[in-house]
Order: structure tokens, then sequence, then C-alpha cells
């Protein structure tokens, strides 16, 4: 192994969406350093952060059939039970929902709670309130993805918070998915919300927080005879 490679495999990959705001932070950082120094050093921290916000570090997915696994890092800040959003046809009746809220810090590359099929994706226009609001699962900009596992559904919605102006969406309708597989991304702080099936418990606890593929946020095959899970 050559010494690039040695070091190359040390540094955590950067997510392909990445590169061109990295490069234009670094742009700016040297313009920034003709004008007047200061500046530019404060121009290349800006870069190291964008570098590090798209950041893409490899996780190690449970492979248990059932599991349903966080989309997302960040903080649990909702466990509850709410009415899906309306299109996505999961019906009336509220259901278990997990919120994941992101901030700047956070790695912000969305993986699939689960294995299956995506039956169905919609996007929403919207507005840009603060993603932590209950209401912002109704009013934000927001991409929806329902996805057939186990015999039954669930949602996983990515919704844009203050900061936030662009979500995107790397998988297209009718598409497997793997567990833990990278599903999609939102530029620059946000939430997620997963609904699950009714009567299934939530794992998780609010103030917990998920590794997006790895943290369990649910079992949809715990009342199977013989079978156990405890987190932590």
């Amino acid at each position: 192994m050559s010494i690039y490679d040695s070091i190359r495999s040390q540094l955590v990959p950067i997510t392909p969406e990445g590169y061109p705001f990295i490069g234009a932070f670094a742009l700016a950082s040297l313009i920034l350093f003709w004008l007047w120094s200061p500046l530019g050093w404060l121009g290349t921290l800006a870069t190291i952060w964008c570098a590090y916000f798209f950041r893409d570090p490899p996780r190690v997915t449970p492979v248990r059939e059932g599991l349903v696994v966080a989309p997302a890092d960040g903080r649990i800040s909702q466990v509850t039970s709410a009415v899906p959003p309306t299109d996505l046809d999961l019906g009336s009746t509220p259901l278990p929902r997990i919120s994941i809220f992101m901030s700047v810090f956070d790695c912000h590359v969305n993986r699939s709670p689960a294995a299956g099929k995506v039956e169905k994706i919609v996007y929403h226009a919207g507005k840009f309130l603060n993603a932590d609001l209950d209401k912002a699962s109704v009013d934000n900009e927001r991409n929806c993805l329902v996805i057939a596992t186990a015999g039954t559904r669930i949602a996983v919605v990515q919704i844009a918070g203050l900061v936030a102006r662009r979500i995107v969406c790397f998988v297209r309708s009718g598409q497997a998915v793997g567990a833990g597989e990278r599903f999609g991304m939102i530029r620059f702080g946000s939430r997620l919300d997963v609904y699950l099936p009714e009567g299934t418990p939530p794992l998780v606890a609010v103030g917990q927080t998920s590794i997006a593929g790895e943290t369990v946020l649910a079992d949809l095959r715990a009342s199977d005879a013989g079978r156990a899970f405890r987190s932590g």
C-alpha cells in the first residue's frame, strides 16, 4: 500500500454531493486570503466545517430481519403517535412516529430504515420552519417514502428546516433498498420522521442520540416466538 492509499484509508469519506460546496468554500477562502488574511483563515475554518458536514462514514447495520434502524444521525426529538401524511395512503389511524433532529454538526446522509421495496415517493414544497417544531411535519418542505418490508409498510419523511434548502433523494419508486442503504440527504440541518406499523413499540427514547444505519428504532417481529431484543 502506498503512502497516499494509507492516508486516504484513514480519512472519512465525503459524499459526492458535497464536493461542489467544498470547492466553492475553498475558492472563497483563497479570494478572502487575497483581500485580507484573517478573513481567509475564517474561510478556511468554514471549508473544514463544510467537509465535515458532508462526511459519509461507513456504518455497520444489524442484519436481523424485521429491525428498523435509524435513517439519520441526530437526537431523538419525539416519540409519539401521529396520523401520517394522507398522500402516503397509510390510513387515518395515528401510528407510532419517531422523529430525529439533525443539527448542522450531524452527518446528513440518510439511510433506509429497513430492507424492502420503495412503494411510493411523494415530494411537497413548503415552508422552512424550525424542524424541531411539531407543525414542521405538515408545513415544511418534505420528501416522503413508503417502504414495503416484512409483510407491512413503514414510512420515512425527510423534512427541511430553518437552514435546509435542498432535499436530495437517491432512490426511485419501485426500487429495492437494503437496511442501512443510503437513500438521500438534506442540506443543512433538518429532521426525519419514521412512521411504524400500528402497535409497534419504539425501542428508543426522547433525548437519545441515534446513528444512521446502526441504532435500532423498533423490531417489527418482536411478537414472534422466541424473539427478544434489548436496546443498549
